[in-house]
């Protein structure tokens, strides 16, 4: 299985002068999420997503040896769509934003995959994410209780032809360590009582 981290978009929702994935909680939050994704020992390789949206992180990544991937930038879809045309393997997929991820986490995620499932979701529920003080701006319905997606999927590649009404397999997990994105500066502020 390989290890990718969506790390190109804009953070345009924490207004901040520097790119988001380079914020510090402890260390750069990237590396929280490389570093996860090393330690659980699940990846025969890891690579991040930057875009010219993210030149400061994709430079920080490359001086701490990680393989980097291009992408257009466009959004986080269309950004994946294009990653995942690249590849003819199982994929694990994360956004870089979320300080909390570890090892532990990931090893659970990945012991839930089942390569016959196209695309698995990772939701979070969203009163679990409101007991956090959190919120997400998008909610599906899922074994009848309005969740969130956490920005982590995995991937069967090799039966993907585009990413147009593609069957998806959904779990809730309801934890911290994949609940806490960061969107928004509040969301920031929440690491300091996590």
């Amino acid at each position: 299985m390989i290890g990718i981290i969506m790390a190109g978009g804009k953070g345009s929702r924490m207004n901040l002068d520097r790119e988001k994935l380079l914020l510090k909680y402890k260390k750069p939050v990237i590396l929280h999420v490389v570093d996860s994704l090393k330690q659980s020992n699940c990846f025969s390789k890891i690579i991040a997503i930057t875009s010219s949206n993210s030149p400061q992180t994709k430079q920080f990544l490359e001086q701490n040896n990680i393989d980097t991937l291009n992408s257009s930038g466009d959004g986080y879809v269309e950004d994946l769509n294009v990653v995942l045309q690249k590849f003819d393997e199982d994929i694990f997929v994360t956004s870089g934003d979320l300080p909390l991820l570890d090892s532990s986490i990931v090893q659970k995620i990945c012991n839930l995959y089942d390569s016959e499932n196209i695309w698995t979701s990772i939701l979070v529920s969203k009163q679990f994410l409101d007991n956090l003080g959190t919120k997400s701006d998008f909610t599906v319905t899922c074994n009848n209780k309005e969740c969130s997606y956490s920005g982590i999927s995995m991937i069967n590649s090799k039966k993907i032809n585009s990413l147009d009404n593609i069957e998806e397999k959904t779990i809730i997990i309801d934890d911290k360590r994949i609940g806490l994105n960061l969107n928004t500066k509040d969301d920031y502020l929440l690491l300091g009582t996590a």
